[in-house]
């Protein structure tokens, strides 16, 4: 196929996936505005208490979390105090134990259990809602007393039953979902700085 032919084909793919996304990221902008805020807040009023937040998901929600904890741990807009977050899925020697002398369904609870306490926030990634261990992470965390959050797609799963807030972006493709997740995810990340360091949002900062 050469290269015209090639454009001929997949032009209509290129533009149905943008439209996808951007009809999604429409009516997340419109129908879940309060929730994002409200998760905002709840992470900001823990984090002000001296409160963490445990983030958690598999395969790409795993690298959402992953990239999220970086972002408190780090900076996001701006250089500021570290603030506490810890990805649960980066050790793998945590990993390998519990998944070998337990259940990988185990992996996320018994961190909860060892690194969370009362306030703390449980938030757990997956486009399904259905994963074993990200559910019985958070149901755990609800048991212990943390603040439970999820982002998850238009189902909700398993896991709706056991979080505070949930985001339900309104797919069922994992990769508009993912997408969502980390816009979301970043809108969060600004706002809570902001909120914490009485800094004005700026879109244009580097």
């Amino acid at each position: 196929m050469n290269k015209v032919d090639f454009h001929s084909s997949y032009v209509a793919t290129f533009e149905a996936i943008f439209d996808d996304l951007l009809d999604l990221h429409a009516r997340t902008r419109k129908e879940k505005r309060g929730l994002i805020l409200d998760i905002s807040w709840a992470l900001a009023e823990a984090l002000k208490r001296g409160k963490k937040i445990l983030i958690f998901g598999n395969g790409g929600s795993a690298a959402d979390a992953q990239h999220l904890a970086a972002e408190f741990v780090n900076r996001f807009m701006i250089d500021r105090k570290p603030l506490p977050a810890i990805a649960l899925h980066t050790d793998t020697s945590i990993l390998t134990s519990i998944s070998n002398d337990f259940s990988f369904s185990d992996v996320f609870s018994k961190q909860v259990d060892a690194l969370g306490k009362a306030g703390d926030v449980a938030w757990g990634i997956s486009t399904s809602g259905n994963s074993p261990n990200v559910v019985k992470g958070l149901s755990f965390a609800r048991s212990r007393g943390l603040v439970t959050i999820g982002f998850t797609g238009t189902s909700g799963g398993d896991m709706e039953k056991w979080c505070d807030y949930i985001l339900k972006v309104d797919s069922s493709t994992t990769p508009r979902i993912q997408e969502v997740h980390i816009l979301v995810g970043h809108i969060i990340c600004q706002i809570v700085e902001d909120c914490l360091f009485n800094r004005a949002l700026n879109l244009h900062d580097e």
